[in-house]
């Protein structure tokens, strides 16, 4: 990762170096730096930098434990509701399930698209019919949708939810129907791998 290279070089280093030296603006950085922070693949201290966090310093343990695995060893199980529901139905699956992100699927449970929150906020405030109004009328559809298959390697998942400023990626294999979501990666997988893959080396 480019970003960890510069910091073993140059730490400590402050983000305003970093987006210079990386050609990007300090905002662009910043959800890319908090996740690495959130990861303890960084540290960091007010008015003096970001340096190389505890998670890295593990000899690279950790951090080559997780540069060999795939998402398939850490995908989550999604949740999904089928393309027909209504939006009322989406908002009461985010609550009754906890999630961020619903994955929505066809009658022959094949991916059509993902909703979140704020998709459901956009269509309901101050229109109080919008509730009946099917879900897949305000997913966002695939394939305009980042995702990763089983076999790819956890640091590419991560490397898109970074680039894309994604809390989630669906795993999707194909199938006869067309594209099936198997799974799920989440910033919340990641993180607690990340803690499991660190407190196994110490």
């Amino acid at each position: 990762m480019e970003i960890m290279d510069i910091v073993k070089q140059h730490a400590p280093i402050t983000g305003e170096q970093l987006a210079e030296l990386l050609g990007v603006s300090r905002p662009t950085l910043r959800s890319d730096l908090s996740l690495l922070v959130m990861l303890g693949l960084l540290d960091a201290k007010p008015k003096v930098g970001y340096f190389l966090g505890n998670a890295y310093r593990q000899d690279n343990v950790a951090l080559q434990g997780l540069k060999s695995m795939k998402v398939r060893e850490v995908q989550g199980i999604p949740v999904s509701i089928g393309e027909g529901l209504s939006v009322h139905d989406a908002v009461v699956a985010l609550f009754t399930e906890n999630a961020n992100t619903l994955l929505i699927v066809g009658e022959q449970k094949q991916f059509m698209g993902i909703v979140t929150p704020k998709d459901l906020l956009k269509v309901t405030l101050g229109n109080a019919s919008a509730a009946t109004i099917p879900v897949s009328m305000v997913m966002t559809r695939y394939p305009n949708i980042v995702t990763v298959h089983p076999d790819d390697p956890v640091t590419e998942a991560i490397r898109k939810m970074i680039a894309h400023q994604l809390d989630c990626l669906p795993v999707l294999e194909q199938a006869e129907g067309g594209a099936e979501a198997v799974g799920w990666v989440t910033k919340t997988n990641v993180v607690h791998l990340l803690k499991d893959l660190v407190t196994a080396t110490e």
